[in-house]
């Protein structure tokens, strides 16, 4: 009886050593040095415009109570792996439009060698898109892939966000309304602030 308590911790010990040695060759290898893929290239430089901004949208056909001023949040998120866009309308200055009620997040992140977003939209549906960039690096256009959710009130069907410089971007959203027909809006934004994980 003696030695099976003395037996038991060292069989333990060797599961237990066993076990982390499996587990330690199931990791994945270091990074390798392949070149970055275009969709890898141009969610690096999306993340690159985490923070605050604010500037003045204009729709196409107009918006009646467009707020004066939108915000747009942009957070890196999931260690890396996701870029949350939050937009909002500040309330006008004369008071008016003071319920501030559209607030859509837009996720961001990439599949595989795609580069793809999920707007979780205030219709209550979620569009996915996926990203084509420009040449120059500098404009990536999100296309229509599929939708889930009811479509009754319309959907997003298009998004482009073209960095101008370090503090300066703009949006481009195509919202397809019922019976097709696209409504168009245009955001000029300026950084605000700047988050730790855009520096």
């Amino acid at each position: 009886m003696k030695s099976l308590r003395t037996l038991l911790p060292i069989v333990l010990l060797s599961i237990s050593t066993m076990a982390f040695a499996q587990s330690e060759s199931h990791k994945p290898s270091a990074p390798s040095s392949a070149p970055k893929s275009d969709a890898q290239k141009s969610f690096d430089k999306l993340k690159t415009l985490a923070g605050t901004w604010e500037g003045h949208g204009t729709t196409n056909p107009p918006v009646p109570d467009m707020p004066d001023t939108m915000h747009v949040d942009l957070q890196v998120i999931s260690s890396g792996n996701a870029l949350k866009h939050e937009m909002m309308g500040k309330p006008k200055t004369d008071g008016t439009n003071s319920k501030d009620a559209d607030h859509p997040v837009t996720m961001l992140y990439l599949d595989g060698d795609r580069l793809l977003l999920t707007h979780y939209c205030d219709a209550g549906n979620r569009p996915r898109m996926a990203a084509r960039v420009s040449p120059d690096g500098n404009t990536v256009e999100f296309d229509f892939v599929d939708v889930s959710g009811s479509t009754k009130h319309g959907h997003m069907d298009h998004a482009v966000f073209t960095i101008i410089d370090a503090n300066h971007h703009t949006e481009d959203w195509t919202y397809m309304m019922p019976g097709d027909k696209p409504m168009h809006a245009h955001i000029d934004l300026q950084r605000v602030q700047q988050t730790a994980s855009a520096r």
